[in-house]
Order: structure tokens, then sequence, then C-alpha cells
């Protein structure tokens, strides 16, 4: 199963709370009881997001944690790389040179078209797309169309 740690599924909330109230700064204590998560926790996100420039920190009596720029040009890519690294499928779609079966691998091609999708999909969503309380409406139209994955048949 792919899966996001909890620790970059809890910086998304912590993100979208302080997006839904971006005129503000948020204190670490007020997150963490908005979001209803440890304090320890939301403080290690806060330090990651900020090192990774999504937030901006000021300390003081009107200081606390805000967004870098708007939640319109955050995307879930921004965030779960501030956390997990960079988002890839495989090793061998990440960087080259990382496995082994390098030389003699059929698929791995394929699974670099596969991560090229994912990512473009994960840019594709906001922070504002994310922040918003209203159910998403189904269908959706996914951005992957511009991803070509089949090979090229000439």
């Amino acid at each position: 199963m792919l899966k996001l740690s909890r620790l970059t599924d809890y910086a998304t909330v912590v993100m979208a709370q302080i997006a839904r109230h971006p005129e503000q700064s948020h204190a670490a204590a007020e997150l963490a009881e908005a979001v209803k998560l440890p304090h320890p926790t939301v403080s290690k996100n806060l330090k990651m997001l900020v090192r990774a420039g999504l937030l901006e920190s000021r300390r003081g009596a009107q200081g606390g944690y805000s967004l870098s720029r708007p939640a319109s040009r955050i995307s879930a890519i921004d965030i779960i790389s501030a956390i997990e690294g960079p988002v890839a499928m495989t090793e061998c779609s990440q960087a080259e040179g990382d496995c082994e079966l390098a030389a003699t691998c059929s698929v791995a091609d394929n699974w670099q078209r596969v991560s090229l999708a994912v990512r473009a999909l994960l840019d594709s969503v906001t922070l504002a797309h994310l922040a918003d309380t209203a159910p998403i409406k189904l269908p959706v139209q996914l951005p992957i169309q511009s991803v070509s994955l089949a090979a090229d048949t000439a």
C-alpha cells in the first residue's frame, strides 16, 4: 500500500488550518489545540515546514506562524516533499544509479512515467484545495492527460 506517514498527514492538517485563517499569525499551542494534535508533533511539523520555506516564523507578542505564500501557490507535493523528501514510486524513479538492477531492468522507464504522473497530480492539488471544507464534487478531472504513460509508438 502506498501511504503517507502520519507526520506528513499532520503537516497537511496544520497547513490547512493556517490556510483557513491566513490573515493572522498562529502560535504552535493554538494550532495544536485547534487540530487536536499533540503540541510536540505540531512543533516538529512547523519547524520542518519553516525549513522547507512553506511557513514563516516570527518571534514576539505578535509572532507565530504564517504561510510564506498564498495557499493557492503551495501544492500538496510541496508539503509532502517538506516532510518525506522527494516523491518517487521507486528508487530509480527518484535518481539514476540508485539501483543495482539498472543495467538490466525492463520496467524502470515505466516506473519513471508513473512517478511523473503522480508528481503532476500532487502538484495540481493546492493547499487552498486541501483547506476547503466543502466536499469534493465527483467526478474529478485529473490533470494527468499531459503525462504520457504509454510508450511512444510510431
